[in-house]
């Protein structure tokens, strides 16, 4: 007969929440007030609730930064709180990092680390960081509620009142992933706000879910980061527009889409009221999309070509404009925007036909890598954005051309029909400092190889490709038969790189007859057509103009 067992404790994640916030009361007495806790005690506060090997969320956004509370994390005692496992999905401030030099922190798992890529690349290769994993922001959104669930949260809100609702304001982004996973797993959420006041305008995070407001001294930072000077779009970049709505969209019929960060896909929205138009395309591409409210697309919003826009954040000087636009945007009933980066990257992976995004470096097997060697920047959302949603199973036209493409003359499940996601990279033959953008070998085995990943930190991966854009021309991946066309094919778009000269110049002339390579000419395009003059705004002030003065950028991209 086995031994009685003690009862189990099932009350452990409670009595620990209550453990934390009795250490807080004692330590903060009368500066704590219900919720609110005074600006000068933030780094009290974190003494008090943060415990050795806590998993930790602090909230960095693509845009949206809990920068108070990154400031005050760094000042801590690393003899008090140290091995933090930091759970995040961008590391973009200094402070990021520095919880790892100080021994604050020591593992992380995130999604991407842009403007602190090179200096975690040398925390890696020094010993001083572990990386977790580097994932895409819905699957990193995902473990939040599976096994990375955060027991402390960081993040930031434009304002609370008295009781501790939070606005987050049109830069939502990640937070209600976060305060979610924390708040119903016993975890402890704490907000910066930019202000208190007597009454949100909307209730974007209930005060129930909220342990601790903290007003920071300033706003909370928030980055422009899709935005895009028309002045620096050049005309190779027009030229790639030209083809990518001629030889794509207009191929295919695209209606729902997301365009990922920069020049290149900033034109092919500069060129939607001026060169689509003159195709005859209004009403037949390019309606719906998955995309922060990009300046750019002002001219086809005013043109009337765009019919919705769901937004994973928010782009600085558009507050008005989306308010004065709300038929488009999805906003609240105050009129500012509502945006939700998990919502929109389910929206990207399920609900689009298309991507078009650019890399840093392509293989002959299509995989490509914002990862090179120094740069450890990860993947953001691309992957969800750049991968075909096996799971879909709802049909549009763009969708099903796409799949009797990829399967005609092709073995498989005889008679099953099945669609595919559009997936096109669109980026020029050589990079800055002329580093040749297609490569034999991508950076990111090396790089897996000296921080002891068990994957090379590949982006997008070939198989999911099905269109490569370049100032050559398109390479539809779709209508390759074997993986010798397929590379050929990369290569005949690959220009005059090294793995572009060593193409075999009669299979690619073959692949052209047949359709899969298509040049400019091509498409019926001449290339002393593809100038700046056809972008519907031309500068900054030119997008102020034609939003009626509602834009408003930022000061840095004020010339005049």
């Amino acid at each position: 007969m086995n031994a009685p067992t003690e009862p189990r404790d099932w009350g452990t994640r409670a009595q620990r929440r209550s453990q934390r916030q009795a250490r807080v009361a004692i330590a903060l007495g009368s500066a704590l007030r219900g919720k609110l806790v005074s600006t000068d005690q933030a780094v009290a506060l974190l003494h008090a609730v943060l415990e050795p090997f806590d998993r930790v969320c602090l909230e960095g956004n693509n845009q949206k930064q809990a920068d108070f509370l990154a400031r005050a994390l760094v000042q801590l005692d690393p003899q008090c709180v140290h091995d933090l496992h930091m759970v995040q999905s961008v590391l973009a401030l200094p402070e990021h990092l520095e919880v790892f030099e100080l021994g604050i922190a020591s593992k992380l798992d995130f999604s991407f680390s842009g403007p602190q890529a090179g200096r975690l690349a040398q925390l890696v290769g020094a010993g001083r960081l572990q990386i977790g994993a580097i994932h895409t922001y819905l699957e990193l959104f995902a473990r939040y509620f599976v096994d990375l669930t955060p027991q402390v949260s960081l993040i930031a809100a434009h304002s609370a009142d008295a009781q501790g609702n939070l606005y987050t304001g049109p830069n939502t982004e990640d937070t209600p992933a976060i305060v979610e996973a924390t708040a119903f797993s016993g975890g402890i959420v704490i907000a910066q706000v930019n202000e208190l006041v007597d009454q949100v305008p909307r209730i974007d995070v209930p005060a129930g879910w909220v342990d601790y407001v903290i007003v920071a001294p300033k706003p909370n930072t928030i980055e422009p980061l899709f935005t895009r000077d028309p002045a620096q779009i050049s005309e190779i970049q027009v030229l790639m527009a030209m083809m990518a709505i001629k030889g794509i969209y207009a191929e295919y019929g695209v209606q729902r889409l997301n365009h990922g960060i920069g020049f290149d896909t900033a034109a092919i929205e500069l060129l939607l009221p001026t060169y689509a138009e003159s195709l005859g395309l209004k009403g037949k591409i390019c309606q719906h999309w998955a995309l922060n409210p990009h300046p750019a697309l002002i001219p086809a919003i005013e043109a009337g070509w765009v019919q919705s826009v769901h937004s994973f954040g928010s782009e600085l000087g558009m507050e008005d404009y989306i308010r004065a636009r709300s038929d488009v945007f999805f906003t609240g009933a105050d009129g500012s925007l509502r945006s939700n980066r998990a919502f929109c990257q389910a929206a990207g992976h399920y609900a689009c036909d298309l991507f078009i995004g650019s890399t840093l470096q392509m293989d002959l097997q299509g995989n490509s890598s914002t990862a090179t060697l120094g740069r450890i920047a990860g993947f953001g959302g691309a992957p969800n954005m750049g991968a075909d949603a096996r799971g879909r199973r709802h049909a549009s036209e763009a969708w099903l051309k796409a799949g009797r493409e990829a399967r005609a003359g092709r073995t498989g499940a005889a008679g099953t029909p099945r669609g595919q996601k559009l997936v096109v990279q669109m980026v020029e033959t050589f990079r800055e400092h002329m580093q040749p953008a297609f490569v034999e070998t991508l950076d990111a085995w090396q790089l897996a190889e000296q921080a002891g990943m068990a994957l090379p930190p590949i982006m997008i991966y070939g198989d999911d490709v099905t269109h490569v854009l370049t100032e050559e021309g398109i390479a539809n991946l779709l209508l390759c038969r074997t993986d010798e066309e397929r590379e050929q094919a990369i290569r005949g778009v690959a220009g005059y790189t090294a793995l572009g000269l060593g193409r075999d110049r009669r299979m690619v002339e073959n692949l052209r007859d047949r359709g899969v390579i298509r040049r400019a000419v091509d498409l019926g395009i001449d290339p002393r057509d593809a100038t700046r003059n056809l972008l519907a705004a031309r500068s900054m002030r030119d997008l102020v103009r034609i939003s009626g003065g509602l834009y408003q950028p930022p000061k840095r991209f004020r010339n005049w």
